[in-house]
């Protein structure tokens, strides 16, 4: 039987299930990766994200010829017509994909009526696979984070010391917390210059008109396993030690901090996630790293990473449109162009997210996250902003990210309580306050933080929601407290701001 194997764009990877299988026979399996401009113009996608993904398919395909492979690459309007003719050109009698991780996309190809069977076969691009995940979560009352990441360090044998977690505690969050003060002199990423092939991909996405958002140049990710190991490698030795500390803190003119800057290449499949928890591992054991900071980092991919790639399977089908709060203002226009707004930490962080197509995952879930989910942002409008805008966003990514963690919009089956919060945690954890024209302290009169009276008139307007989550109930009690008249001037300045979010003439 002459076998096909199609790879997908986000499963660059020699070793992933479809390759794997006929490796020993790869002269004689034809392999095919295509470039669908439709695809892409599903969304606004970030350029950069564009480039990424595109450059690294076109070394991948390069990489799979130089091992031997037959390799057939097309880009075409979409992905059928292609698909029907390579089939047809190499006969091909079965088509080999691994699973794709987006729902959309695997249910797209179960639909296909191709001249040949499709055989979809497990993706092992994770440490969990959706049948382990659906077990541990079935029977459970709840399904925090905080239990499935335990249950993977044991199975994995992850910092263990026999059957206990090293350092005795499963969770060093407490040591990972520290606001940014005194002069912090995060070392440079590791970036990379375009090389001919990237070049090529930058000029068409220039020309192409696919998408207007963000900065395509410079451009500097990984583009190959070769480059991303390299950013793993310096991550360990160069970012890693102070990773922990300062995780959460936000600085102007700091884009990345000591963050690792992997998400890109491990969401391609250029890196597995095993090696990359390994290699944090070693440098503990090995260069006597704080446990914290490494702990911190492992718990990002064991933990929330596999998590929310299990979540996004094992939820119904309409989990996207949950709504729990009814939010429905749609997305300001400043999302898409952020020197339109006065927001000193919007501003800051939307600009950083048009030039890298990057924010780490306090801008994104504090900031961002938390001011769409005080205003009353639609959360389907949200989500197709961070899918759209991230260089590592992907629907399995965002669903639960977003719909879930950021927003609560499913009511609390990710989440425990709603991640909001005033502009008393931005001014703690971040420097953005101090070129803000806005005031921290202030929650009502001119200089008011929209983050004060939106985090206040949130609690106000869904007060019967938010009192059954038993850790809102202190909170809530600080509201009665609230004179009257301040409390109406917040709903005023409230209900003002958000009829700027509106489309002009919609009523």
């Amino acid at each position: 039987m002459t076998i096909g194997i199609w790879v997908l764009g986000d499963q660059l990877w020699m070793e992933q299930a479809a390759l794997e299988d006929f490796a020993h026979v790869k002269q004689q399996t034809s392999v095919i990766l295509i470039e669908s401009f439709s695809h892409v113009r599903e969304r606004s996608y970030h350029q950069q994200k564009l480039v990424l993904v595109w450059s690294a398919m076109r070394h991948f395909a390069e990489e799979l010829r130089q091992a031997g492979w037959s390799v057939v690459y097309e880009t075409a309007e979409d992905f059928e017509a292609p698909l029907r003719q390579w089939i047809q050109a190499e006969a091909i009698e079965e088509l080999w994909v691994m699973q794709p991780n987006d729902r959309p996309f695997e249910r797209w190809i179960e639909s296909l009526d191709l001249p040949c069977p499709v055989r979809l076969v497990p993706n092992n691009l994770f440490l969990w696979t959706r049948d382990e995940f659906r077990s541990w979560a079935q029977g459970r009352k709840n399904l925090l984070m905080e239990y499935f990441y335990r249950e993977g360090r044991k199975r994995l044998q992850v910092l263990m010391e026999g059957p206990h977690p090293a350092g005795g505690e499963w969770n060093w969050d407490k040591e990972n917390r520290k606001p940014p003060k005194g002069n912090l002199n995060p070392p440079e990423p590791l970036w990379f210059e375009p090389d001919e092939m990237t070049q090529a991909v930058i000029d068409q996405v220039k020309s192409g008109g696919f998408s207007r958002y963000g900065q395509v140049e410079p451009f500097r990710w990984a583009v190959t396993r070769s480059q991303a190991l390299q950013v793993l490698e310096y991550f360990v030795s160069d970012r890693l030690p102070m990773f922990g500390p300062y995780q959460d803190a936000m600085v102007t003119g700091e884009e990345t901090m000591w963050h690792a800057m992997l998400s890109p290449y491990l969401n391609l499949g250029l890196l597995h996630p095993l090696e990359v928890i390994q290699a944090a591992e070693r440098a503990y054991y090995e260069q006597d790293l704080a446990l914290s900071s490494v702990e911190g980092f492992i718990r990002q991919i064991l933990g929330w990473r596999e998590y929310m790639h299990g979540l996004y399977h094992y939820v119904e089908e309409d989990y996207p449109e949950r709504n729990w709060f009814n939010h429905r203002q749609p997305l300001p226009d400043f999302f898409w162009d952020a020197d339109q707004t006065d927001m000193n930490c919007l501003h800051q962080t939307l600009k950083q997210v048009e030039e890298l197509g990057y924010a780490h995952h306090i801008q994104r879930l504090m900031i961002l996250s938390n001011f769409a989910l005080i205003a009353g942002l639609s959360p389907q409008a949200v989500e197709n902003w961070f899918h759209s805008a991230f260089i590592d966003a992907y629907d399995w990514v965002m669903q639960t990210n977003v719909i879930g963690m950021g927003l609560f919009a499913d009511g609390g089956i990710l989440a425990s309580k709603p991640y909001a919060s005033s502009a008393n945690y931005v001014n703690k954890m971040s420097d953005y306050c101090k070129g803000c024209t806005y005031k921290p302290s202030h929650r009502t009169g001119e200089k008011a933080c929209p983050f004060n009276f939106f985090y206040w008139d949130f609690l106000d307007r869904h007060r019967s929601k938010l009192q059954s989550q038993g850790r809102m109930s202190f909170i809530l009690k600080n509201l009665d407290r609230m004179p009257a008249e301040e409390l109406a001037e917040i709903r005023q300045r409230s209900s003002q701001w958000r009829e700027q979010f509106r489309p002009q003439g919609e009523g």
